[in-house]
């Protein structure tokens, strides 16, 4: 039986008009607890109208559906069907409450801490009442990633009073304050509230949830893109003067922001292959590093950094390290558990996985990420709850399409390097991959995106990829849909030929991310296209 305790206001609870299930509305009554002589806990007209099976269900469905509930504020002890509680039972309910928050529980015990702590409560809101779910970090009864993917954040301690199964969306830009003294004891910390919507909403939190559970993570941010946390990360981590230290295949508009904008600050750069650990040691002793970003795989090249390594010497120099999982994803790479102190996604590819939404995150442990969360609440680049919304409904099925994507882009991989019109496929699940080894030691899978030199010119190039009938042409990855595109249009079409060349950005680069689509009808299309160059 769970136990109810630390009223702090009174309720007049009912069963819910429009159900006959166990719903309930609970609204606050005037009044305190010690001034009070109308009943057993200064609650006037009290009304109870629980079902026979009330504290079962009231247990699995606090855990459920929210983090504050207004009937959590009851101590109750025992009732029935139409029975108001007792003066007895409330005071032996009253007295048996200290002990029982203190319990042993059982393995598989269906236990709910309703511990009445405002400053460490997930937030929700229902009456101003606040109601903790001490469930960890792991959620045990979820071991694989698919289902946490679906679960987490949302299965149990979700901080809106639902019982929708689906997560609503919390279209807010702020929240009220019931009284001024609210007010204060939220400036004071004795109140939970978002307060304004740059700082937090539900529904992301929801997903922040979600993200952190998958990731092994303390926390998570969700910002408006995944440039917009990769930024914010870096200004918020890296001090004026610092040094970051990069490599070189990465996404181009993250290489400028490190090359044009952070030197405004005084923070320099050494760029180093992702293989190169001597150069990598050399920066480490000959600068002050604050910061070792790298994607990996990267991109377009998809070459993969030793995570554990990396992460062992520098964090022997004090550098923090980040990885830029977007193109892994968390089901197909762990960063932190490998070490990494940080780990990006743009959430916009594997995680939202259908095209139709913009975002960004950073994981890692509370204290770093709360650095970060500091600078962004200044910043802005605040997702909307909309496109919260779209990326959790999108990891419902994430683990389904990254098998898919996996498996198409392996196949095709081989296929690829083995036709003769093309000269050289990157991918790390092949073994002519110079990191196929590492790829094979600190990854589950290899992602869905394969690129490739087609056997031409850039115009060679151009009629294979507009001979495809199925992808789009398009930036971007990892949704539903095949895409592909030329680097050195899509992305470098502004530099010249030589000057891509320094990015090894050749004119007959191709970055094929794979879809869901039946492989068959995949294989056909790409060798239907590479027969008509």
């Amino acid at each position: 039986m769970p136990i109810l305790s630390n009223p702090s206001s009174s309720f007049q609870c009912r069963s819910h008009p429009a159900s006959s299930g166990p719903r309930f509305s609970c609204n606050p009554r005037a009044g305190s607890l010690s001034g009070s002589t109308n009943g057993p806990f200064g609650i006037s007209s009290l009304i109870l109208r629980f079902p026979p099976n009330f504290v079962r269900q009231l247990s699995n469905k606090a855990r459920r559906n929210c983090s504050n509930i207004g009937v959590a504020q009851i101590v109750a002890a025992s009732w029935s069907d139409n029975q108001p509680l007792s003066s007895a039972a409330a005071a032996e309910a009253k007295a048996a409450s200290s002990s029982a928050v203190s319990a042993p529980i059982s393995a598989g015990e269906d236990v709910v801490d309703f511990n009445n702590n405002n400053n460490n409560n997930k937030l929700g809101f229902c009456n101003g009442s606040s109601v903790q779910l001490d469930d960890g970090r792991k959620i045990s009864f979820l071991n694989g990633d698919g289902s946490v993917a679906i679960h987490a954040g949302e299965r149990l301690g979700r901080g809106i009073v639902t019982d929708a199964i689906t997560t609503p969306v919390v279209n807010t830009s702020a929240y009220f304050f019931k009284k001024t003294a609210e007010l204060i004891d939220f400036k004071e910390k004795r109140h939970v509230s978002f307060e304004y919507g740059r700082y937090g909403n539900p529904t992301t939190e929801v997903l922040e949830e979600k993200i952190s559970q998958l990731e092994g993570a303390e926390s998570t941010l969700i910002l408006a893109s995944g440039m917009c946390a990769s930024t914010v990360m870096m200004l918020a981590l890296v001090p004026a003067g610092g040094h970051i230290i990069t490599t070189t295949d990465c996404y181009r508009k993250t290489r400028i922001f490190i090359e044009t904008f952070l030197p405004k600050m005084g923070i320099t750069a050494s760029v180093i292959d992702p293989a190169d650990i001597a150069g990598l040691k050399s920066a480490l002793d000959n600068h002050k590093v604050s910061l070792f970003f790298t994607e990996s795989p990267t991109n377009p090249f998809l070459r993969c950094v030793d995570i554990e390594l990396v992460s062992k010497l520098c964090h022997a120099k004090g550098a923090l390290v980040c990885i830029d999982g977007t193109f892994a994803t968390p089901l197909n790479q762990k960063a932190l558990a490998l070490g990494a102190d940080i780990v990006v996604h743009s959430a916009t590819k594997y995680l939202g996985g259908h095209n139709d939404v913009l975002g960004g995150c950073v994981s890692g442990s509370t204290e770093i990420v709360s650095q970060v969360r500091v600078v962004h609440h200044v910043l802005g680049g605040t997702i909307n709850p909309n496109a919260s919304y779209l990326l959790i409904r999108g990891m419902k099925t994430l683990k389904l399409r990254i098998q898919q994507q996996n498996s198409t882009a392996q196949r095709m991989a081989e296929v690829l390097e083995a036709h003769p019109k093309v000269k050289h496929v990157y991918y790390p699940g092949l073994k002519s991959h110079p990191e196929h080894e590492l790829a094979k030691k600190q990854m589950t899978g290899f992602g869905g995106v394969v690129s490739f030199e087609v056997d031409g010119d850039i115009t060679t190039t151009i009629k294979f990829v507009d001979s495809l009938k199925i992808p789009y042409i398009a930036p971007s990855f990892g949704g539903c849909e095949s895409i592909v595109d030329q680097p050195a249009i899509m992305s470098y079409w502004d530099l010249s030929q030589s000057e891509r060349g320094k990015y090894g950005i050749k004119d007959n680069l191709v970055r094929f991310s794979f879809g869901v689509e039946d492989y068959e009808d995949l294989e056909a299309d790409v060798l239907q296209a590479l027969e008509a160059i």
